[in-house]
């Protein structure tokens, strides 16, 4: 594809500052400043003014504003039988923090048909916060650069804090020990971990994705980054937290498919014998600038300052609250008629992580939670005792959240600097909107949608205009808009973009047909996701997509999920564009712009277990410009028709790709700036191959949190077993992007085994390093790699879809490119992640070949590329071209 495949996100700019009446300042008063964004046309004397330096005694008015939210409700609360008009409280900008959430229930919907409107200030001037201000930072005796300051009264325990706006990472490294696993735990080789400071506050992480390069899979699944705390360490005996250790080895498997467990996701027990990645939380382990660590014991924060922070003059705030906003209404009581505007919500946490449930992870948040949850939860009619419905595993909650509430609007709104998910629209939420506003540094999903257990569904929701991105920054398995079984919802006009995992992820429960047996009846239909912009996204995990899709989506074609007018690019993990998982039934994927993804632009084929016909599941994939270039045909009711391959943009109707995204008039979003510009997250999952007997190749995750500057490039860094630098190398972010791996020369075999380190780097600086990769010490790649096989030629009118399977054996030398040569004389290099991820998994790959002339008889060669150079081909013909 042409460099528009490639196109970086666009650095947000600053937004202008907001502008007021100088006649509304006057009658503002000392410190309240009322919006300039869709001030309600009939304020008036019920209206309720709320300021930072407000007085909670005071009457609310315009010249004598309330201090506190909780206040300000109960003002509402006595005037809304009698409204007249919609009733707006005016939250002057500022910061509002509570320990406890902002409670609404029926009590504070609006009256006689009128709204009531939480109106703030606008781009980020009035914040909603659960934190707690970290002060008096002094330099720590013996710890050179290390800083220590007393925690905040009543801060016992968090897992987020954030310096002028920018997230800290946790202290983390490698695990100090070599670890045995047993029932309980582990058995270590040495005491290490026993004379750490307090190891019952670490935890181990569980990193998963494709198993690449050297890259050891510890998870439960590709899609999953599992987290477990360390209950105790005594001796070499540790002990894991309970439940969270059985969740996460003792999962019910089916006695006759191994790997592979009655809840149909993932497999029963963390993978590579339970090894832990890495190991987070502990004082032992603050080592790398932007690292802190709580001693609840001695209640005191540490933190080591990255380059250009002074804690004396900076913002640093502990997240404290678990819930910012909790609007819950009941089934015959909801809460209804309430608009959210010009609001920043920021700085909350969520802490059952750190308790004995740790995070056990099925997929896109969702944990098995309790006691005995390995051989219950969820597993209805599949093991005694199991609980009902089918895969109603534990949600990720909502720092935001609603429930049974009718016609909410949540419109130029920021959700950042969250610790569990963004916003949850939970059961009963119906008739809502969520529009124009930015989910950003979020540790899960961006946005939550109905449910799976069972409860009343969310109902006409529409999702538009919203800007999702650089996310999620702790649980790395979560995604941007997940959506569960809902009616008639509509996410539509969103741009999602350097994203962890999957950008949209839609219905649930269809996990049975794994097992021959149908997906789990739910309650969806009428859902459509249209018109949305997604690239960049799977940056760390696998097994995912763009729009990721699974189980009944309705009870016809007419009524079922329809997925259309989407553009969709630049996938970096294995996985498809528009990818509808298991169950999937009466899906329609029409009209989308869909390329730059691993092996498959919309897929897969899944067979329909509701009868013994052996049909497929009915699934419409119809006139998608794509590069996968399936022929057209009927496969027992997966229908592909009128779909169009795609060598570049300009074969693309451009109204399809000028229509997706935020539409023009909202695209300000875009430009809303949550923290300081700070330098890239680390990158992640370092792998090595040999490149010959003086260098190693290097490939890594690259950083989807870029700080707000966009990254420019990354450096290995070759360490030999002592820790001691022995070589580097660079490369630009465009030419990390185009190979997806940096060649590491001037390497002595002699002084191996090396193991590598990757930094990012922005115009603000350097980020930390990595984690190492894997020790590997360079060899002579003699052995030339295997020839592909299965070589196809897909026809399209002047360009077809050259698809082939990677070779099965590579020599001593991992496949980083493929060549191929056209019979007019044309060689054509293929490199990118797709080429990296597909050999190793065994997929097939395939790339488009434009410029051809119809009525002319084509044949092509493909051959692999490694260190050791160039191997056999295999020749595929092209049918005439259509």
């Amino acid at each position: 594809m042409p460099a528009s495949r490639s196109a970086p996100r666009t650095a947000p700019r600053r937004a202008a500052p907001i502008l007021a009446l100088a006649a509304a300042l006057a009658l503002a008063g000392p410190g309240l400043v009322p919006s300039a964004t869709a001030r309600s046309p009939h304020a008036g004397s019920a209206d309720v003014y709320v300021s930072p330096t407000g007085d909670d005694a005071a009457d609310g008015t315009a010249r004598h504003p309330v201090r506190g939210l909780p206040r300000a409700r109960d003002l509402v609360r006595g005037r809304t039988a009698h409204q007249e008009a919609d009733l707006t409280v005016h939250l002057a900008a500022g910061t509002y923090r509570g320990d406890t959430p902002l409670d609404l229930d029926a009590r504070d919907s609006g009256g006689n048909g009128h709204r009531v409107i939480w109106q703030g200030a606008g781009n980020g001037a009035t914040v909603i916060s659960g934190g707690r201000k970290v002060e008096g930072w002094r330099p720590v005796s013996g710890r050179p650069g290390l800083w220590s300051a007393p925690a905040p009264q009543g801060l016992d325990l968090t897992r987020q804090l954030y310096v002028d706006g920018v997230r800290g990472q946790r202290a983390r490294g490698e695990v100090p020990v070599t670890l045995t696993p047993t029932s309980t735990g582990y058995t270590a080789n040495s005491d290490t971990l026993a004379h750490w400071r307090h190891p019952s506050d670490a935890e181990f992480v569980y990193t998963s994705g494709e198993a690449l390069w050297n890259v050891e899979r510890n998870g439960l699944g590709q899609w999953t980054e599992p987290r477990c705390p360390i209950a105790s360490a005594k001796g070499t005996v540790i002990t894991m937290a309970q439940p969270c250790w059985d969740n996460s080895t003792k999962r019910v498997e089916f006695p006759d498919r191994p790997g592979r467990t009655i809840g149909m996701v993932g497999p029963g027990k963390l993978t590579n014998n339970g090894k832990a990645s890495f190991v987070e939380n502990a004082y032992e382990l603050l080592d790398e600038p932007g690292e802190w660590y709580l001693d609840r014991s001695a209640h005191t924060v540490y933190y080591l300052p990255r380059p250009g922070e002074d804690l004396r003059s900076a913002d640093v705030e502990a997240a404290f609250a678990e819930r910012l906003l909790d609007g819950h209404g009941t089934a015959k009581a909801p809460l209804h008629d309430v608009t959210f505007q010009g609001l920043q919500f920021s700085y909350a946490t969520w802490l059952t992580p750190s308790g004995p449930e740790g995070f056990s992870e099925i997929q896109a948040g969702y944990t098995v939670t309790g006691a005995k949850g390995w051989a219950t939860q969820g597993l209805c009619g599949f093991t005694p005792g199991g609980t009902c419905p089918f895969a109603s595993w534990t949600k990720m909650p909502g720092n935001v959240s609603f429930s049974y509430a009718h016609h909410i609007d949540i419109r130029d709104s920021t959700f950042a600097h969250l610790g569990a998910a963004g916003l949850e629209l939970g059961a009963g939420t119906s008739d809502s909107t969520v529009s124009s506003s930015v989910f950003t540094d979020i540790s899960g999903n961006g946005l939550e949608i109905g449910a799976v257990d069972g409860t009343t569904p969310a109902s006409s929701i529409e999702v538009t205009n919203n800007h999702l991105y650089a996310l999620p920054r702790e649980f790395h398995g979560a995604v941007g808009i997940l959506n569960g079984y809902t009616q008639h919802t509509t996410i539509a006009h969103n741009q999602l973009d350097h994203l962890g995992y999957s950008a949209i992820s839609m219905g649930w429960g269809g996990w049975p047909d794994k097992i021959g047996s149908p997906a789990t009846p739910n309650p969806s239909h009428d859902n459509a996701v249209r018109a949305n912009l997604i690239f960049d996204y799977m940056q760390l995990l696998d097994d995912g997509g763009g729009i990721y899709t699974q189980g009944l989506t309705g009870a016809s074609m007419a009524d079922g999920e329809k997925v259309t007018g989407n553009v969709v690019h630049d996938q970096w993990g294995l996985g498809k564009s528009v990818y509808t998982d298991n169950g999937c039934t009466y899906e329609t994927v029409q009209g989308n712009v869909l390329y730059g993804a691993a092996y498959a632009n919309v897929g897969s084929r899944h067979t329909d277990y509701r009868d013994k016909l052996g049909n497929n599941d009915p699934t419409l994939i119809k006139d998608n410009w794509w590069e996968e270039g399936a022929a057209d045909g009927n496969n027992k009711g997966l229908v592909t028709t009128g779909n169009h391959i795609m060598a570049s943009l300009s074969d693309v109707p451009q109204d399809i790709v000028a229509g997706a995204g935020i539409e023009p008039a909202r695209r300000s979003v875009l430009d809303r700036v949550t923290q300081a510009v700070s330098v890239p997250e680390a990158p992640a999952r370092v792998g090595t191959s040999t490149g010959g007997t003086d260098a190693l190749y290097v490939v890594f995750n690259p950083s989807y949190v870029d700080g707000g500057s966009p990254t420019t490039g990354y450096t290995a860094h070759a360490l030999r077993a002592d820790g001691t630098e022995v070589a580097t190398a660079s490369v630009s972010a465009a030419d990390f992007r185009r190979q997806a791996y940096v060649r590491l020369g001037q390497l002595r075999s002699s002084e191996g085994p090396f193991r590598v380190i990757v930094t990012a780097r922005n115009a603000h600086g350097e980020s930390a390093p990595s984690l190492a990769s894997a020790p590997l010490t360079p060899t002579g790649a003699v052995a030339l790699p295997g020839a592909p096989t299965g070589a196809k030629a897909r026809a399209g009118s002047r360009a077809v879809t050259l698809a082939w399977t990677p070779p099965a054996t590579t020599g001593d030398a991992e496949v980083v490119g493929y060549r191929i040569t056209v019979s007019d004389g044309r060689v054509i290099e293929v490199t990118g992640r797709d080429v990296l991820v597909t050999r190793s998994s065994g997929k097939g790959m395939f790339r488009v070949v434009g410029g051809l002339v119809p009525g002319v008889a084509y044949t092509f060669s493909v051959r692999a590329v490694t260190a050791a150079g160039v191997g056999p081909g295999v020749v595929a013909p092209t049918p005439p071209l259509r």
